[in-house]
């Protein structure tokens, strides 16, 4: 596979210049689809504004201090999904990969016990000989737990110096959502609405934002809790020069 994808051709949400060159480097096969991720290669050159040249960005990562989930990452291509932390060892940054209401990537800070939790939606649940109980997460990551409320569609908070459950949030009326896909992506407001239709081929849901309804996907749906996407100074890919 190439290891390079035409400008033209990059999602939307990528906040780069696309006739600038005609080539950029192509994200690295992952749980995350293209729409929802950008790879390292982006972050240190149009986010944190670390590097100007591919050939700087590797010379960044080869010494480990970028931290992906709490892992060091050293591949340019590799990806880095929503909801994933980001962290920089040597300034003791840490920052969470979002989607603001313009439908583009931001990075909001991290801070205090956050830095060691991720947010994850639960996508499956499958029960494993001896009665065990497997819960799989949108970012790829299975876990273990015999917690029966655990069901499809919560958030799990995810201590990643620990991969246990730290915290359980139900997917339930009144819960706050953060809306992942769809033309209202990036948008938080509180879930009003679980229509149970059983003809619908697609269940959907009905969401207050801003005084506001929308009517759209469950799937598109991310329960949250106030800490998850914290207040305070937001950082983008224009805001911060080094």
């Amino acid at each position: 596979m190439s290891q390079h994808l035409a400008r033209a051709r990059t999602p939307k949400n990528w906040p780069i210049k696309r006739k600038e060159t005609k080539w950029i480097t192509r994200v690295n096969p992952g749980p995350h689809s293209l729409d929802r991720c950008i790879n390292l290669n982006l972050l240190l050159k149009e986010f944190l504004k670390y590097a100007k040249t591919t050939r700087e960005v590797r010379r960044i990562l080869n010494q480990g201090i970028i931290l992906i989930d709490k892992k060091p990452r050293k591949d340019p291509g590799f990806p880095v999904g929503l909801m994933d932390l980001i962290e920089v060892t040597k300034t003791k940054e840490s920052y969470r990969l979002i989607l603001d209401e313009n439908l583009k990537f931001k990075l909001i800070p991290v801070h205090g016990k956050n830095q060691s939790l991720k947010p994850c939606k639960i996508i499956g649940k499958t029960t494993l000989k001896g009665k065990k109980t497997q819960i799989n997460l949108f970012d790829g990551r299975n876990i273990f737990s015999d917690d029966k409320a655990l069901n499809v569609g919560d958030t799990v908070i995810l201590d990643l110096t620990t991969n246990k459950v730290h915290d359980h949030i139900k997917f339930e009326k009144d819960a706050h959502i953060y809306l992942l896909k769809g033309k209202n992506a990036g948008t938080i407001g509180v879930l009003k609405e679980i229509y149970k239709e059983k003809n619908m081929i697609k269940p959907r849901i009905l969401v207050e934002a801003k005084k506001e309804k929308i009517e759209t996907l469950k799937d598109y749906a991310f329960v949250i809790n106030d800490s998850i996407l914290e207040n305070g100074t937001k950082h983008n890919e224009a805001d911060k020069s080094k």
